[in-house]
């Protein structure tokens, strides 16, 4: 799996893709289905195997010579929560930028995590019961107080826990009003009310005097960070810090693209300078066919079978960890069928300012295959859709 990857990356190097996006994992996907509360049951084998992205991302790096390197995405509630992960990131940064002529950026796209499992052995768990019914809101919240930790520290400052903003849960906060009501109930029990609250603050998360990550004297133009969330006022506060782009999720609708475009035009932060649609990367699978001896029509039908059978066991497989009506409303979140096929849908569907973010690996181990794939992509597809051909 490691060489495959690393053939592909060096592959894509030459090829001309911009920025080598990583997933990272933690943690045994299989033997997590044997926990009390199992987070994906039904995936089959491994989630991934990057377990530490900073020593991914520094082969990359070797192995490259034009393309930046960028998680997609890394936990910063996981491997020690948002302390640890500002120090790796300054530490990686002091290092790669050592030569005064390097210029390619570390991209960190950062996030809660899809699989909670993941993270609740570092201690993000429910601490009491108004926690406990709390939890599918208060676990955004936990991303909200680390997210703020994580980018204090990035920006150098000297931080202790009660600079930060403490958690508040009001209604805006929950899915429905029975969710709100529940939690109400909960804080009435447990503390004796005689009436629901409007809002509830929950203790912090992390506890700590003035801390400052060493080293400090990174090259910073060298980072560039992307969030991992489409909460909007999420969106609007990590841009107070620092200029925080967002990642787009492969089943975001439209208007909620649009939208997200507008809040960032309006609060990214102004050191980042102007707000553009590129610096939302627009998530997307490629199910591209180009092989040989096979017609159009033919190359057509078999990159539809080959993304029927992905996308099911794909959904299959996270049934459960992402909002069902996040699916029903989806558009179409791959690209299938041949050169010309893949190229009038990405016209179709795409602004001409996006960016693209292209899985080719998608539950394909033939790593052949998605060497081809990438080929014809880049020498085929891009041509088309920049306006070569």
């Amino acid at each position: 799996m490691f060489s495959n990857f690393f053939d592909q990356v060096e592959l894509a190097d030459e090829l001309g893709f911009g920025v080598g996006w990583v997933a990272q994992a933690h943690l045994s996907t299989e033997v997590q289905k044997r926990n009390s509360k199992p987070v994906v049951p039904h995936y089959p084998g491994e989630v991934g195997l990057c377990t530490d992205f900073f020593q991914v991302a520094r082969e990359m790096f070797a192995r490259t010579n034009r393309m930046d390197v960028g998680s997609a995405v890394m936990s910063i509630l996981a491997s020690g929560g948002p302390i640890a992960q500002a120090e790796r990131v300054g530490s990686f940064l002091a290092l790669h930028g050592l030569n005064p002529e390097e210029s390619r950026r570390l991209h960190i796209g950062f996030s809660a995590g899809r699989f909670e499992f993941m993270a609740r052995p570092y201690g993000i768990v429910p601490r009491n019961v108004v926690e406990e019914a709390a939890w599918p809101a208060l676990r955004g919240q936990v991303f909200a107080e680390a997210s703020e930790i994580f980018l204090r520290l990035l920006k150098g400052e000297v931080v202790s826990s009660d600079m930060i903003r403490p958690t508040i849960l009001v209604r805006d906060n929950f899915r429905s009003d029975e969710d709100w009501e529940r939690v109400q109930q909960t804080v009435i029990r447990e503390e004796g009310l005689d009436s629901p609250p409007n809002s509830i603050e929950i203790g912090r998360r992390y506890d700590f005097e003035e801390i400052k990550t060493i080293p400090q004297n990174w090259r910073r133009e060298l980072l560039n960070l992307v969030l991992g969330s489409h909460d909007p006022s999420l969106q609007v506060e990590v841009n107070k810090q620092l200029p925080v782009q967002v990642f787009n999720l492969s089943i975001t609708p439209p208007h909620i693209i649009d939208q997200t475009h507008d809040r960032m035009s309006e609060n990214y932060h102004p050191d980042g300078g102007d707000w553009h649609r590129s610096m939302m990367p627009r998530t997307v699978m490629v199910f591209v066919n180009d092989e040989v001896g096979l017609t159009p029509d033919e190359q057509d039908e078999a990159a539809m079978e080959e993304a029927r059978a992905s996308l099911e066991t794909y959904w299959s497989a996270l049934e459960g960890t992402i909002d069902p009506s996040k699916i029903e409303k989806a558009t179409d979140n791959a690209v299938i069928g041949n050169v010309e096929t893949v190229s009038r849908q990405i016209l179709e569907r795409f602004d001409p300012e996006d960016r693209l973010m292209c899985w080719f690996d998608f539950f394909n181990h033939d790593s052949e295959r998605v060497m081809r794939n990438m080929t014809a992509f880049m020498t085929k597809v891009a041509p088309r859709v920049n306006g070569g051909e």
